[in-house]
């Protein structure tokens, strides 16, 4: 039987990453004969689903996930094999406990948090379509917390690999049930836009238990290659065990919940706002469901970068804190910056200079607001990336004060601006929903700011690493922006999505060999010779 191999930092944040970047890529993918089905309503019904639905999750997972992978890397840092098990079983049990809780709570009072969400919106979705979505999405809480709670053990023990794929496994099993589904109910069985929906957020579920099963499996190959560990423990270490979950996953709950919570925030707020202004319903949830269903996923191309550095980093920078090595936290910290301001950055200016022509390739020409949307709200997929990665590594220092005061302080922001820059924008003569962008972005770049100045003032780390590259970086940067407009002034007029496709796809790769020979000197450092050695020996 062969064994699960173990990854070390950098190995272990590009498999993440690479199998994050494929799911994510499926489900971008898949948007396109989606939308093609569904339409601007039906993506905005899909959206109020999930938006609601991801809240509800961080909820129900209460954070002890990403709490597991840090508590078990702190414990076989600390050779504390039979506290670990424990640890995980009684995870198991409590993480079940608050799932069944907002699976029900979901379920019962859809009705009341449709009216919510839909506000005096009287036309275009109605509260009984969007109680009805809410409902067949609420069955996959029941299932995606143990899910990543298997996958959030296994991280935390260095088995990256399996965890990674299983979140490919759950996206292609999700897009067949969510074309194949909606397919069969509009085409087929002729029922109404409100049953495709719901047959295409349950794929949640049966994508779910599927990459669960699969997860189970590997932890009963684990559990063969160890020796079974019998759990001896006083009821004091247990309970400080149960404890040390608890304060472990609160800061993980307000990490993931803030983020989901911006999302909320401007789903609700926009609606709001654009009604205050009298645009019409329709154009409102068109606007709506790019914020929430179309343009996001474009958006997570640029975070599932930070989201697949964040697996490898938290588990990393709790051992290397637990040993006492600041050396190795300070490396750590500035390598994942780095990849940030070298990968992630770029990424997303690159998306905003083609953004026209990335929506056509994707959507086509059927919403008019999509393209100018992505072309801003892409900035804050890149500063939501980085934002992700500040927060997860000040878990890893195990700082939660630092970041309960980070984010309450970006939310307030966001949710103090959203309305007023709204209708300060409209005032300019600005799109209106840039203002919503904005104040997104306001209350990121203050969550941001915070931590980075009390880590560097209060805990002595220093980002002279990261800093010193980029002059260098901000130059190639210009060049790269300037060769960009050129070209997508040549392209502004092509409409086609094949001759699209071909033409951004040629743009983007000479700009990425150029930008890569570039930055070779500084990328083989940040990446490590010794895996791109392993990458080029694969592809050769």
């Amino acid at each position: 039987m062969k064994k699960m191999k173990k990854s070390g930092f950098m190995e272990g944040a590009i498999i993440a990453t690479i199998a994050i970047f494929i799911s994510k890529f499926i489900g971008i993918i898949y948007a396109i004969p989606f939308n093609a089905l569904v339409g601007a309503k039906g993506g905005a019904l899909y959206g109020y689903a999930y938006q609601t639905y991801n809240l509800f999750l961080v909820i129900s997972t209460a954070g002890i996930p990403l709490a597991i992978s840090k508590l078990t890397s702190e414990y076989n840092a600390l050779n504390k094999n039979v506290e670990k098990e424990y640890m995980f079983k009684v995870a198991q049990k409590i993480l079940t406990i608050f799932s069944i809780i907002l699976f029900l709570i979901l379920f019962i009072f859809a009705k009341d948090i449709a009216i919510f969400i839909k506000g005096d919106l009287t036309q275009g979705n109605t509260i009984s379509d969007i109680a009805f979505v809410l409902r067949c999405v609420s069955t996959a809480i029941l299932i995606v917390p143990l899910l990543s709670i298997s996958r959030g053990y296994l991280q935390g023990h260095g088995y990256i690999s399996a965890p990674s794929f299983s979140q490919v496994i759950e996206q292609i099993t999700r897009v067949i049930v969510v074309l194949g589904g909606s397919f069969l109910t509009l085409k087929v069985f002729h029922l109404s836009l409100k049953n495709a929906i719901g047959i295409a957020v349950f794929g949640a579920t049966v994508g779910a238990l599927v990459a669960y099963l699969y997860l189970a499996n590997k932890l009963f190959k684990l559990k063969k290659e160890n020796k079974e560990i019998v759990i001896d423990l006083k009821k004091e270490e247990k309970r400080d065990i149960i404890k040390k979950i608890i304060i472990y996953a609160i800061p993980f709950i307000v990490l993931n919940g803030a983020n989901n919570l911006y999302n909320m925030t401007d789903m609700i707020l926009l609606n709001r706002g654009l009604s205050i202004l009298k645009y019409n319903a329709f154009d409102i949830e068109s606007i709506i469901s790019v914020f929430t269903t179309w343009g996001s996923k474009l958006n997570v191309i640029v975070t599932s970068i930070a989201t697949g550095i964040a697996v490898s980093l938290v588990p990393s920078v709790t051992k290397s804190n637990v040993k006492g090595d600041i050396k190795g936290v300070n490396e750590i910290f500035n390598k994942s910056l780095q990849i940030f301001f070298y990968i992630a950055l770029p990424l997303a200016i690159f998306m905003s200079l083609f953004a026209r022509e990335i929506w056509t390739i994707f959507y086509g020409v059927n919403n008019e607001f999509g393209p100018i949307i992505l072309k801003y709200s892409i900035i804050t997929a890149g500063v939501d990336a980085l934002y992700i990665l500040i927060c997860n590594g000040v878990q890893g220092l195990n700082k939660p004060k630092l970041i309960y005061i980070s984010i309450f302080c970006g939310l307030i922001v966001n949710v103090c601006l959203d309305v007023p820059l709204i209708l300060l924008f409209a005032k300019l003569n600005i799109y209106p929903y840039y203002g919503a962008i904005t104040s997104t972005i306001l209350g990121y770049l203050t969550s941001l700011i915070i931590p980075l100045v009390v880590l560097r003032f209060k805990y002595h780390l220093n980002y002279h690493d990261t800093l010193k590259k980029l002059p260098k970086l901000c130059l190639v940067y210009l060049i790269m922006i300037f060769l960009s407009l050129i070209y997508s002034g040549i392209i502004k007029n092509i409409v086609n999505r094949f001759y699209l496709i071909i033409l951004v796809g040629v743009i983007g790769l000479i700009l990425l060999v150029l930008y890569y020979f570039l930055n070779r000197k500084e990328l083989e450092e940040i990446l490590g010779n010794k895996l791109l050695n392993k990458i080029r020996r694969k592809r050769d």
